[in-house]
């Protein structure tokens, strides 16, 4: 793999700057991370890689294996991995990020950058690892598979990379290198390169007048790399690692069972006492009992008999179900068919959510992590905070916070109510202090009001 002390190395040639990007490129491409990444966004996307290229085949006489292209052929994908992955990211991120100061999340863009956030949440979740980008005023979200990092070798920071894209192989390769000092576009056409846009500035100056319009009189860089890694996990692997043997087991297992079900659902005949019957004459008899549903078998003694099989259930589907609990388990996510039913208390729920909470708490520090790296490079110091996305029993939990009511200030009761988002209890707490100042206003008005209607009646004198 290359390394930001490699970038250093080449120096300042253009061209081979230009070699050195493609050398990125092409060992990027080749490496495990990005193969298991690859392989993981597939089944992100329910495009399951085994059973998608499983064949069935048959065996000749002779011993030869050659394609069965007569009996059923299922191949159903299931969507365990994108449950799992959007499970985790909207748990922790769904109802977006807050910070104590006002006007943090703008520098970061805004409400775009709770969304931006959980784009970069999902993709380190398959990815192992993705990257943020401090575009000036938000963040832009590179995954593994379009971003080639270059580490450095003697703190294991990020320093340098390069973002690559091609829409199809007969088109361009595009490409851009980012360092702390600048970033360059390059572009590849027929085996040919060529620099699109030199090293450029990260934070443009401009000049605005009437007579030349908008004009770019300077730049500088931030403080520091502008693109912060987000790793998924402290393992720094995808999350897909150790589920895609049971993924693959449950959609063979699902798929065989339909391709049974299916060859089962036809009929065969046993014909006795026609033994001169040849394989010419068993397709016509076969033939004629599908078009015209009756047969005349000629010879004296001779009888045909239909026949359908009976496909074995109750284990398959222990097993699937085996699978699937399996699945949920070794994911550490919340099967929600299980607390789907009935009126589960909320003891009960939190207890179901304790493995993904335990999942969760180990994102919720890179992701910490990842907004930290951030905000060091606008140069303000804030901590995020989270409300976690998940099932409750409403009614227990907001009877809960009422009893406790009165021990509590209205801040703290306002976002205990299960029903809130947080971005709604700063306006709330603002319209009750306005009220009160209101209630305040009218009670000072009203006792003044006393006062002077007293005053104007007059009070006798000793």
């Amino acid at each position: 793999m290359k390394t930001y002390e490699d970038l250093l190395e080449v120096g300042d040639d253009e061209q081979k700057i230009m070699e050195f990007v493609q050398a990125v490129i092409s060992d990027h491409k080749s490496s495990d991370v990005y193969k298991d990444a690859k392989t993981a966004y597939d089944y992100y996307c329910k495009k399951n890689v085994t059973i998608s290229q499983y064949r069935k085949l048959l065996y000749t006489i002779s011993g030869e294996m050659v394609p069965d292209n007569f009996s059923a052929n299922f191949k159903f994908t299931n969507g365990f991995y994108p449950i799992f992955v959007k499970q985790e990211t909207s748990h922790l991120l769904g109802n977006g990020v807050t910070f104590n100061q006002d006007g943090t999340k703008d520098r970061l863009g805004g409400d775009r950058f709770d969304s931006q956030l959980m784009k970069a949440g999902k993709a380190a979740l398959w990815g192992a690892v993705s990257f943020g980008f401090l575009n000036l005023n938000h963040v832009d979200v590179f995954n593994i598979l379009e971003f080639a990092p270059l580490w450095g070798e003697e703190d294991g920071g990020l320093h340098a990379g390069v973002r690559f894209w091609q829409i199809d192989r007969n088109k361009p390769l595009r490409a851009t290198l980012y360092e702390e000092d600048g970033y360059t576009e390059y572009r590849w056409k027929d085996g040919k390169g060529e620099i699109i846009k030199p090293k450029s500035k990260y934070i443009n100056i401009v000049q605005k007048s009437e007579a030349d319009g908008t004009e770019i009189i300077d730049g500088r860089n931030y403080a520091g790399f502008p693109i912060v890694p987000l790793w998924g996990n402290e393992e720094h692997q995808s999350s897909f690692v150790g589920l895609r043997e049971k993924i693959d087991g449950y959609d063979l297992i699902q798929s065989g069972f339909a391709n049974d079900l299916d060859d089962a659902s036809q009929i065969y005949w046993t014909i006795t006492n026609a033994g001169g019957m040849d394989d010419v004459d068993l397709v016509k008899f076969v033939e004629r009992m599908k078009t015209v549903k009756a047969a005349v078998v000629d010879d004296s003694g001779s009888s045909a008999e239909a026949h359908t099989l009976e496909v074995p259930y109750n284990a398959r589907e222990t097993l699937l179900a085996e699978l699937r609990d399996g699945l949920y388990r070794d994911a550490m996510a919340l099967d929600t068919d299980k607390i789907s039913a009935g009126n589960v208390t909320a003891t009960a729920i939190e207890a179901s959510y304790e493995n993904l909470t335990l999942k969760c708490d180990d994102f919720e520090t890179n992701v910490t992590e990842f907004i930290y790296g951030l905000l060091a490079l606008i140069g303000i110091t804030d901590s995020p905070t989270y409300k976690r996305s998940k099932i409750i029993n409403m009614a227990e939990d907001t009877q809960m916070v009422l009893l406790a009511a009165q021990y509590l200030d209205n801040e703290t009761i306002l976002k205990h109510l299960p029903f809130l988002n947080p971005d709604e209890i700063n306006d709330i707490l603002d319209k009750l202090t306005e009220e009160e100042a209101g209630r305040y206003a009218q009670m000072e008005e009203d006792e003044l009001r006393g006062q002077l209607n007293n005053g104007g009646q007059g009070e006798g004198v000793d």
